[in-house]
């Protein structure tokens, strides 16, 4: 196998001969037949990856390990504070376990191509469902466990499952979420009739109710149901793996279909090149993401256990019981990789950092980002109290995978705080004008791909081809281009570097401003934890800008406060940024994926229709917002 001296090196190699660049990194990994064509391009925007191949996912996350030399390590490691218990599987038990509900599946007709919808709480219960689905080859669409019964009713309607997994209750915060009342209002306003629910019952629903004929129970079904073994169904690399819905914050959800063999190839090649993690380091992944978002699909279930690597499954938040949680998680087992998000950093920010400081963390190797932009003054936090490398990256539900990164298992390249650094494998990243023509380096644009997009991305959108190409490839006539929806520049060194969705571009007097640009400036002061900023419409300016500021703890507000924000954007970027007004909130409204609503604070302050909340955090940010909004017209005279 090749072994590539330097990132231009290898990334050079992955655009000019893809064929040669994922071949090797294909064969890495076990076929049942090996491919006929590394990349049919022949149709595209659609392009498929290993044409001809057959493979299971689930075989080379499980049977390679759990059947070898990695029998009896840890697979995946559960820690739950939200109920003080801890589980760990081994491949091997893992292994067992998913068979025996890889049967159960099949005792109840479940066959490939059938649709499984997962609306499961952060349990080992849910990665077991995910495994077994893959492995018999039915294709799994899980739904975030919080997800309102409107938005686990869409999904029902669009993905048609004959069969959906759940369990009595989630817990977060400390707080119970009834799943399955969600589930069962969710199937009676839906216009699909599901024939079979299966609920995992964790016993924290004393009035839990039972559908006769419809609800079955998990535990009787591993009793009764199960088989010892289930062949892996031999799978075409193009067979569909999971249907994932985009969050629908500006529309109807997207359901972004994800292929078999692409897939796996690009995450077993990713933990490699990108995360620099490997099985004979003693290496252990923590993603503290949820697995009803691409992050918790890719890096808390399939990418690590193809590695050959134990993965750790949290369920809780960042600061329940306390601030300290995490950290002590993460001493406990040593853990080597950390996938976070730039907003619990800045949660964590709030708090002293004694919580984060008083463990041996001494373990960590990298700590990596994404999500939203990681911005530079939360980067020198993160890594002043971290002591190690923190590396951000970008990515999209619909990627799969990084398509910005960093990548120390090649060359760990300068580190730029603020910019998640250059294109991964594959990845022909540029920037445009709205016309579709490449901007100079140093010029604001709308960051796009040249075909054809590299293995493991969306392959369409699910049951509709014509709005994956209006969406994603027809956005600049008569130019075949990935569009991804932000905003960006890349400067003389090649970098890339993020300023936000492009949507949300603040246009004053002529000039464009991405959100990130005054959000970052703002982050900078040292009273502010985190910030959000939007444009509103002005009589005289035609937009204006309006910032939200969190405080750290041990800041109070004032109206000097309020100043100093306003003339650090004045200092760092020039009066065009500086904000008209500030106001201080104890929350921000976000997804529960940690992404900012900014449409939700522009549409308070314009007081419009919000549209789908069910993604939201928590709905008491809303009427945090909507009394600053008040306060904050009140002072403009509004």
């Amino acid at each position: 196998m090749t072994k590539y001296t330097s990132y231009q090196e290898a990334h050079k190699l992955s655009l000019k001969n893809p064929k040669e660049f994922w071949e090797q990194e294909a064969e890495k990994l076990h076929w049942y037949k090996k491919w006929d064509k590394v990349l049919d391009d022949s149709k595209s925007p659609f392009f498929r990856w290993f044409v001809g191949g057959k493979t299971n996912l689930c075989y080379n996350a499980l049977d390679r390990h759990a059947l070898g030399e990695k029998r009896g390590t840890a697979a995946l490691i559960w820690e739950s504070p939200e109920t003080n218990q801890t589980k760990v599987y081994t491949f091997y038990s893992l292994y067992k376990e998913v068979n025996k509900f890889a049967g159960v599946l099949k005792n109840l007709g479940i066959k490939k191509g059938d649709r499984i919808i997962i609306y499961m709480p952060m349990i080992p219960e849910a990665i077991i469902s995910m495994l077994a689905c893959v492995r018999i080859g039915a294709i799994h669409g899980v739904v975030f466990a919080g997800f309102s019964r409107e938005s686990l009713a869409g999904r029902i309607d669009d993905a048609k499952p004959k069969l959906l997994i759940t369990a009595d209750c989630g817990s977060r915060g400390g707080k119970l979420v009834k799943l399955k009342e969600i589930v069962d209002a969710a199937i009676n306003s839906s216009e699909e009739d599901v024939k079979s629910v299966i609920i995992y019952n964790r016993k924290f629903d004393s009035e839990l109710r039972i559908t006769k004929g419809r609800d079955l129970d998990w535990e009787e079904l591993m009793k009764k149901k199960s088989m010892k073994y289930v062949q892996p169904e031999e799978m075409d690399s193009s067979d569909p793996t999971y249907i994932l819905y985009t969050s629908g914050t500006t529309g109807k959800p997207r359901g972004v279909v994800r292929d078999t063999g692409g897939y796996m190839v690009a995450l077993h090649a990713s933990m490699n090149q990108i995360y620099d993690c490997h099985p004979t380091n003693g290496d252990i992944y923590f993603s503290t993401s949820d697995i009803g978002w691409v992050v918790g699909h890719s890096y808390i279930v399939y990418a690590p256990l193809l590695a050959g690597i134990p993965t750790i499954l949290y369920e809780g938040t960042p600061i329940y019981p306390d601030p300290g949680i995490w950290w002590r998680v993460m001493e406990k087992w040593g853990v080597t990789h950390v996938f976070s998000a730039p907003t619990a950093f800045r949660i964590l920010k709030k708090f002293p950092e004694s919580w984060i400081t008083d463990r041996d963390l001494s373990s960590i190797k990298y700590f990596f980002m994404a999500g939203e932009p990681l911005d530079e003054p939360t980067y020198h936090w993160a890594k002043e109290v971290l002591k190690t490398k923190v590396i951000d990256h970008y990515w999209q539900t619909e990627s799969g995978w990084p398509m910005l990164t960093n990548m120390p298992g090649i060359e760990l390249m300068e580190i730029k705080p603020g910019s998640p650094t250059k294109p991964a494998m594959g990845w022909d990243l540029l920037i445009v004008n709205e016309n579709g023509n490449e901007m100079p380096r140093g010029e604001k644009g709308t960051l796009v791909c040249r075909p054809p997009l590299p293995p493991g991305t969306l392959m369409t959108v699910y049951n509709d081809d014509i709005r994956y190409k209006t969406s994603y490839w027809e956005i600049f006539p008569k130019k075949q281009l990935y569009y991804t929806g932000d905003y960006a520049i890349q400067d003389g060194d090649g970098y890339f570097w993020i300023l936000g969705r492009a949507d949300e571009v603040i246009k004053i007097a002529g000039h464009r401003l991405g959100t990130r640009e005054i959000e970052e400036a703002i982050s900078s002061h040292k009273a502010v934890a985190e910030t959000s900023c939007i444009g509103v419409e002005d009589k005289l300016k035609g937009t204006v800008v309006i910032a939200f500021v969190v405080l750290r703890e041990g800041f109070t507000v004032s109206d000097t406060l309020k100043q100093e924000v306003v003339d650090v954007v004045r200092e760092q970027i020039g009066p065009i940024a500086a904000p008209k007004a500030v106001e201080v909130v104890k929350i921000l409204p976000k997804t529960r994926s940690g992404k900012i609503m900014r449409r939700v604070l522009k549409g308070v302050y314009e007081e419009k229709q919000l549209g789908d909340l069910s993604t939201i955090e928590d709905g008491a940010s809303i009427d945090e917002v909507s009394n600053a909004i008040n306060e904050m017209k009140k002072e403009l005279g509004k």
